[in-house]
């Protein structure tokens, strides 16, 4: 947490040492949300303070606490959720925010997937993710507002566009098992670092399959699904009926409706 000298170079360095052994060990991850709760609990050290909550976040982005353990995180996070002058200047409410809606989503999707350990590259972006959020997880209204000064001419999600774009390229329609064989999960975990970023997907991808599983990725992470929850007992009882099927649709809100109609359009 930067009170003892380490071997490490760098903070980063560091960080990235305690997450790998934590993702590698589950029965390590507990014990570092503990230290992380003692760690931003009453300390003095604005720094120290600082990269307690940096490390929550990363933590939070590689692995979820055990069920034992979550309502007590939840519970510590919400008591830090308001401003407080005791936060010496570090923005502990908005690291709070940002690691509560985390606790959630991980315990759901689970600890990263993959053979490989977490990277360099992977720990920095996690540590800026309350100040810079990711398009994983939004709703479809938060990432149209998040894209529209860098896309203001695109009424769709830029991802889901780039991400279609890509697999057609990639001549995905006549792959076999497309969207059902998943791709190679590094690469899939690579591919959504880089399109959070705002690249574009690289030149060097050569397997649909790919952009493919990073696309249901991004659906399944929406913060809503495509098709909101409460329209789900309407959808059940008139899924025989074509005309009632179509009202449903065009009652659907606007940016849905758009990015439903590009899928089909898509997928036929």
């Amino acid at each position: 947490m930067g009170d003892r000298k380490s071997k490490h170079k760098g903070k980063d360095e560091l960080a990235l040492h305690i997450v790998s052994k934590c993702w590698e060990k589950k029965g390590l991850r507990d014990e570092i949300y503990i230290q992380l709760c003692r760690q931003t609990t009453g300390n003095s050290k604005a720094e120290s303070l600082q990269r307690g909550w940096d490390l929550f976040t990363v933590c939070l982005a590689m692995f979820p606490p055990t069920v034992k353990f979550r309502s007590y995180l939840e519970g510590y996070l919400w008591k830090h959720v308001e401003p407080s002058p005791e936060n010496l200047g570090v923005p502990v409410e908005v690291y709070a925010q940002y690691c509560h809606k985390r606790v959630e989503k991980m315990t759901q999707s689970g600890a990263k997937k993959g053979l490989k350990k977490p990277t360099l590259e992977e720990i920095k972006h996690a540590k800026n993710a309350p100040f810079n959020p990711s398009v994983f997880g939004m709703s479809l209204e938060e990432v149209m507002m998040f894209q529209e000064e860098k896309h203001p001419h695109l009424d769709l999600p830029w991802m889901v566009i780039e991400l279609c774009e890509t697999v057609l390229k990639l001549r995905g329609p006549y792959t076999q098992g497309i969207f059902r064989i998943p791709g190679d999960i590094d690469a899939v975990n690579a591919l959504k670092l880089h399109l959070d970023k705002g690249y574009p997907v690289p030149d060097t991808t050569d397997d649909p399959h790919v952009p493919a599983s990073l696309l249901k990725l991004w659906f399944r992470e929406l913060e809503e699904p495509l098709i909101p929850e409460n329209y789900y007992d309407t959808c059940i009882v008139n899924c025989d009926h074509v005309n009632n099927a179509i009202s449903l649709v065009h009652s659907l809100p606007e940016i849905n409706k758009k990015v439903l109609h590009y899928i089909i359009n898509f997928l036929q």
